[in-house]
């Protein structure tokens, strides 16, 4: 299967240029997909991030490479892309639990993190409830910041959803974003979440709090992004309990697009703003996912 062949040829290409400074856009290159895309699509398929992954790999061979004595820490500390034995040492025993020194010892424990390859189970022990649809070209506006797939003490989404709840942003938010506008259903909520509409640097991407904007919207003094027409992939969820399940509902609807429907669908992910769509009431939640789509170019 192509989705699976790419795929593959992605981690092969990782595997091949383990040793050199990660290139995000090359990687996805062979998967036939944007770095935000490819870098997305990994850490919801595989649960762990790209980054997270390669450091492991690295971190993985450099442990193997310690039993040769003919090379010092330092030297296979620069080969794996730290730059001194003492931050070498740190990641390493993050990872391993001892330090390089302790690992060339005989009988010394390591932890191997494999190589990962794709391929495809078909279940067919769930139903999978998605629409296909066409939406004209809006505006949104909104709380905009600039998360890394990587950094962990970088902004993501969570946090910035978390602070504008505590700021009082998110209810500013709210009483200026107006009446919805009347391509948005009734019984959706004011504020979502929108990505990927501008470009940002290869390991990190765009996200706004954000609503939509209608004619009585006031949008001073906030970010606001154009969003051209476009097909989306809409996964809906059941409602659910905003405190308990909210976590597990993303991540399920996240892995049903990525692993299950889109390697068997005849549509492709395009590069373009995705949206986490949210309505429900105050106890019971809802969440649609919309993900910007075209049909494969065979079968168009």
């Amino acid at each position: 299967m192509e989705w699976i062949d790419k795929m593959n040829d992605a981690l092969s290409y990782i595997e091949d240029h383990l040793l050199e400074e990660t290139d995000y856009k090359a990687i996805a290159a062979q998967a036939g997909c944007s770095s935000y895309n490819f870098q997305r699509m990994f850490s919801f398929i595989t649960d762990i991030p790209l980054a997270e992954y390669i450091r492991r790999r690295r971190l993985t061979l450099a442990g193997t490479e310690l039993s040769d004595m003919s090379k010092t820490i330092l030297d296979i500390a620069v080969k794996y892309g730290y730059d001194s034995s003492s931050s070498f040492s740190r990641a390493f025993r993050a990872m391993h639990g001892i330090n390089p020194r302790e690992a060339r010892q005989d009988g010394a424990s390591l932890k191997a993190f494999p190589r990962i390859s794709f391929n495809i189970s078909i279940k067919g022990d769930r139903e999978m409830k998605y629409r296909i649809e066409k939406k004209v070209a809006f505006d949104v506006f909104g709380i905009e910041a600039v998360c890394s797939f990587s950094d962990e003490n970088a902004m993501t989404p969570g946090k910035l959803w978390a602070e504008s709840h505590k700021n009082g942003e998110y209810e500013r938010l709210f009483t200026n974003s107006g009446e919805l506008p009347p391509y948005v259903a009734d019984t959706l909520c004011k504020i979502h979440g929108v990505s990927n509409y501008r470009k940002t640097g290869d390991n990190t991407f765009v996200y706004m709090l954000c609503s939509f904007v209608s004619p009585d919207s006031k949008t001073e003094g906030y970010d606001i992004a154009h969003i051209p027409a476009q097909t989306y992939a809409i996964f809906p969820s059941e409602l659910f309990d905003w405190d308990a399940d909210f976590g597990k509902v993303m991540d399920d609807l996240q892995k049903k697009f990525y692993s299950e429907w889109l390697p068997t669908s005849i549509y492709e992910q395009v590069d373009g703003p995705s949206f986490e769509i949210y309505g429900g009431t105050a106890e019971k939640g809802y969440i649609e996912l919309w993900y910007p789509i075209r049909k494969k170019q065979e079968q168009i």
